[in-house]
Formats: structure tokens, sequence, C-alpha cells
């Protein structure tokens, strides 16, 4: 069965340029329609970058409450791929003479734990050991109220380090509020307003702060429990993404900024190389991650991307350097992996597709069976807490229990459930995504975090339609 909500209108603006064979433009129409209507995603806006210029951008379905009719131009909000453009500002810095990769972090934001250890370099390749502020999918509780970047460094860039910086990998937003922080010291404004200056307005680029893009006018976050009712997602206070997650822009916009990539203007051809150069490890072991970027190879296509999740927002933005190409996707939804099957079978079009997910090892049955017993707790509707976070306990109000019993248990018993992806670290908790199948064909997606000793409780525990 599959759920879609009755408001979901899929009206389409009308492109910005009609260079795609006219069997392709029907292809992606029928791509991004298909996909919302079966993941209960309200609204998309794409663009596709093919021979290094903008060929076909287009927005579908529904904004907002109050937007009738979708526009391309509208901007939402992209958060973590912002965190390449903070990189860029760093490198720009460098070009200038004021600020060096390889400086440590004490040499401009003090009091943060092992500062004298940490460097700009590894903030920007997750590689510094600081405890990730937010690595779940959903706003906790203190979200509700503004916050600044110096109180985020004072509640979690003051704990003890995660590892010792260089040793591992591990996604932290914290780092990046960091080095955001040492660009407007180096910089001497804002983060946005040096980026204003030195690429968004060089390339014609319409940015804004991401909490100023709420309300009439601008897309829309939603939001869903399970497979319960879209539901309007009530926006994080003002400050928590920062130079993180701050900006919001249209789908053609980011697309500019992939241009420049691939032409390798705004920025000296060597900025472009670094941030795009995986990070060792002291192990000598790859990240496969640069600065403020994934990179790799799929299906022998070399790559440069990455994803952004905003509360009720969504977003893919994938690079493919030789190939003169580039697929962004912007969904204004925090529930599904529409986004990304989007974007692989736009991918299509232009080259071969990417490869499967990595398989299951013996060494997860125990926590597969954990995880599938808190799953069948959901569609009961009958959730040990003990289980839980205080964050996860949060998480799951009244509304949230209900949506999940509502949706799951009518589903009845799936035919699997199945690990989609090896454990990672992220922000001190272990994170693993599950697969789950019933029946009739409809297909799950789980996405949890859990304490890596100890009780193992889950600091997430989400479910949400797989495409």
């Amino acid at each position: 069965m599959r759920f879609l909500p009755l408001a979901l209108l899929l009206v389409a603006t009308p492109a910005i340029a009609q260079d795609l064979a006219p069997a392709d433009t029907t292809k992606v129409d029928a791509i991004v329609t298909d996909t919302l209507a079966r993941n209960g995603v309200p609204s998309a806006s794409i663009a596709i970058v093919r021979g290094g210029r903008i060929v076909y951008a287009k927005a579908y379905g529904k904004q907002s409450e109050t937007v009738a009719t979708p526009r391309s131009e509208a901007p939402y909000q992209i958060a973590s791929i912002s965190k390449q453009f903070t990189a860029a500002a760093i490198l720009m810095l460098e070009d200038e003479g004021k600020i060096s990769l390889d400086d440590t972090v004490a040499k401009w934001v003090p009091g943060i734990t092992d500062g004298d250890k940490i460097t700009i370099r590894q903030l920007l390749s997750h590689t510094s050991g600081l405890q990730d502020y937010w690595p779940q999918d959903y706003s906790f509780a203190a979200m509700e109220k503004p916050v600044t970047p110096q109180q985020i460094v004072d509640r979690w860039a003051k704990k003890p380090l995660d590892f010792a910086p260089g040793t591992q990998w591990q996604y932290s937003n914290t780092g990046y509020v960091v080095a955001g922080m040492i660009v407007e010291k180096a910089a001497g404004k804002p983060l946005l307003a040096y980026l204003q200056d030195k690429v968004f307005k060089p390339l014609g680029m319409k940015v804004i702060d991401q909490d100023l893009a709420v309300g009439k006018g601008f897309p829309q976050g939603y939001h869903r429990y399970a497979l319960g009712p879209v539901r309007v997602e009530k926006p994080a206070a003002r400050g928590w993404l920062f130079a993180a997650g701050e900006l919001a822009m249209s789908a053609s916009d980011l697309a500019k900024w992939d241009i420049a990539r691939l032409n390798r203007s705004v920025m000296p051809a060597d900025d472009w190389q670094t941030q795009e150069t995986p990070v060792l490890l002291t192990s000598g072991k790859s990240t496969n991650y640069g600065l403020g970027v994934f990179t790799g190879t799929a299906k022998g296509h070399r790559y440069v991307e990455h994803t952004g999740e905003a509360v009720g927002f969504l977003s893919e933005n994938i690079v493919y350097p030789d190939d003169k190409a580039a697929v962004v996707v912007l969904v204004n939804s925090d529930f599904s992996d529409a986004f990304t099957g989007i974007a692989s079978q736009i991918s299509e079009l232009i080259l071969p597709p990417a490869s499967g997910p990595a398989a299951a090892g013996d060494a997860e049955t125990a926590k597969t069976a954990q995880a599938r017993a808190i799953f069948d707790q959901l569609r009961t509707g009958k959730l040990d807490r003990a289980t839980m976070t205080e964050d996860a306990n949060y998480y799951f109000d009244a509304t949230a229990i209900g949506d999940y019993r509502d949706s799951l248990g009518k589903l009845g018993d799936p035919t699997s459930f199945t690990l989609a992806r090896p454990a990672r670290l992220r922000g001190g908790f272990v994170n693993r995504n599950y697969s789950v199948t019933y029946p009739n064909g409809t297909k799950l997606s789980v996405v949890t975090y859990a304490e890596p000793e100890g009780a193992g409780r889950y600091e997430q525990f989400i479910v949400m339609p797989a495409d």
C-alpha cells in the first residue's frame, strides 16, 4: 500500500531551458512526479547540468500551504551542502594570506578541548574528534530556543574528544561551527557576507540565511511519523545551522556553483583540487571526504557529492567533473529518501547507475534483531522507553506514537528486515540503517543512532518510506 496526502498537487513550473531531448524531459517529469506521489513528499525542485551548463530546471508539487503554484526560483534550505561553501571561504582566506589550513583551532577560538592539537583542515574533513551536536534526523528539545555559535561550542566543543585528531573520520557539525567562527575572525565580517562578496555575487547566485527563508512565499518544511499523515514541520529556532548548514537557495543557483566547480572558476584551480582531494587518516587510510565534500567513483565516473538535511528539508547535490554534469534535487520533506532516489534516476539519463548498498555482516545479527524488536513495538504503539535516550523519548510524543502505530500496524508483518548499510560513528553514536519490505511491495527505511557501549539505548529510531 502507498500513502500520499490528498492535497498533493503535482503542478510544475515552466522549465528554464528545454535543451534536453523531449523524450528525456518527459522521463525527468515522470521520475519526479512518480517519486513524489509514491513517497508522499509535497514538492521538489531540480536542476540538471550537462555540457557544463544548466539544461533543465523545474519545480513540482506543493511548496507550502500558501504557495499555489511551485516556483523553480524558490529558495529551499540546503543544510549541510552549505559545508562546501564554508570550506571554500577558508581556502579563499588562505589565498589572501590570512589563515592556513594547518593553523590550530586554539590560534583562533580559545577554550576548545585539545584545540592546540586540532587543525582547521581536520575541522573541514571531519577528522577533528569534536562530537557532533546534531547527529539526529529530528530537532531535539534544545532546538526550540535560539542559539549562538559560541553556545554550541560551549556545550559540545568543550567535551572530551571522541578520538585523537586525525585518527578517525566522524561527521561533525560542531567542527563546522568552529570553522565558521574562524572565518569570521579572519575575514573581519560575517561568514554569509564574505561568501556574498567572494562567491554568490560573482556567480549571480541569490542566497539567503535559511533562518530567514521561512514564512509566506517560501517553501515550507514537512514531516511524517512512519507512514502517518504528512504534517507541517515546525522550524528550528534561529542559529542552529550556522556554518554547518545555514544557506537557502534555488536548485538553479546551486547548479551555478556546480558549474563553477566544473570550470574551476571563482577560486583558483588548486583550491578546487584541495577541496576534492580525500583527506587521509594518520593510519594512511582514505576518508573518501575532502573539505566539505564526499568524493569517489561510481561505475567508472568520478563524483563530488554532498547531501543536506534541515528541519523539514532534504537535498542532494552531485557533480560529475569528468562528464561536465551535475544533478541538484531539493525537497521540502525530511521523511523520505525520495531526494536521492530522484537524483539517482536522473543520473541514469546521463551516466550509468551507482552501485548498490553494502551487505550485512554476521556481527550485526544481534543488533538487527534488536532493531526489529523496536520496530515491532512501534507497530503496536507500545514502546519500551527504557531503550530510548532522553532526546528519543522527546521525539516519540503521543502524536508520533499514534502515527507509527496507525500507519505501520495496518501493513501486517514484513517479509524482511535487513541491514542496509554498515555501522558508522556519528556524534558519539553508532548509525545503522535498515531496509524493510512487505509482501505487497511496500518498502521502508529505518535510520537509527544508538549509544556505542553500555545500555546501547537508541538516540534515534526513524521509519520512513523507501524509494
